[in-house]
């Protein structure tokens, strides 16, 4: 008789153990069905303890799920450099007067950010960014117009060029022409714009040395 009161005791001390509120079938030992409201939560400093996904709670109490990802990315801003990856000089074909800049190499993405594929920064998160970039001709190649551009979108925002300046000589006209051509401009971008860099230029041809002093450019986060 003892043994069966004692498993009639245990059985009810087990059915009572899940506590369901907005259900009546809870399926854990604390089964919340709707939000959840905490007003002091206990700060926890072991990374391990965020895997897949954390638990946040805003300024009203509310608690709600978040990918590790999306929390980490979220502070995380842009710092990006890169240039060519090659130490020969680049071959540019020019057509309708603009080529985009084939830079495909990155000396640090801080935010996986730089495509060297289709030569594209894409913007993860909404924010004021500066971006420089430079580029220096080989001596073939400034003879004309020539110029560099920031484009926002396939849209022009900031470029520097201009065209050759002849200098008489002894009855002899040469053109003396600065290889390099620099822009720096500061930008505000919504998540998902891009930034690429052109070159426009009167030339069939153009030639860049790939020198990652020479020609590179840079995009930083600054707000």
């Amino acid at each position: 008789m003892k043994k069966v009161l004692l498993a009639c005791l245990l059985f009810s001390v087990t059915g009572l153990a899940q506590v369901g509120i907005g259900t009546t079938t809870p399926t854990a030992t604390l089964d919340v069905n709707g939000a959840m409201r905490i007003r002091t939560t206990d700060w926890n400093n072991r990374e391990t303890s965020a895997k897949d996904s954390i638990l946040v709670s805003d300024r009203y109490g509310n608690i709600q799920r978040i990918s590790s990802k999306m929390v980490l990315e979220s502070r995380l801003k842009t710092f990006v450099k890169g240039g060519f990856s090659s130490s020969s000089d680049q071959s540019l074909t020019v057509s309708s007067g603009t080529v985009k800049v084939p830079f495909n190499y990155e000396d640090f993405d801080e935010n996986d950010e730089f495509n060297t594929s289709t030569n594209t920064f894409t913007a993860k998160n909404d924010g004021i960014y500066a971006i420089n970039t430079q580029i220096k001709s080989n001596s073939s190649s400034v003879c004309t117009n020539f110029g560099l551009s920031i484009v926002k979108n396939e849209t022009v925002i900031a470029r520097c060029g201009f065209s050759n300046i002849g200098v008489t000589i002894a009855l002899v006209t040469v053109n003396v022409t600065p290889p390099v051509r620099a822009v720096q401009t500061l930008v505000k971008l919504s998540a998902g714009d891009t930034i690429t860099f052109n070159i426009y230029t009167d030339l069939i041809n153009v030639g860049l040395l790939s020198n990652k002093s020479d020609s590179f450019f840079t995009i930083q986060q600054v707000r």
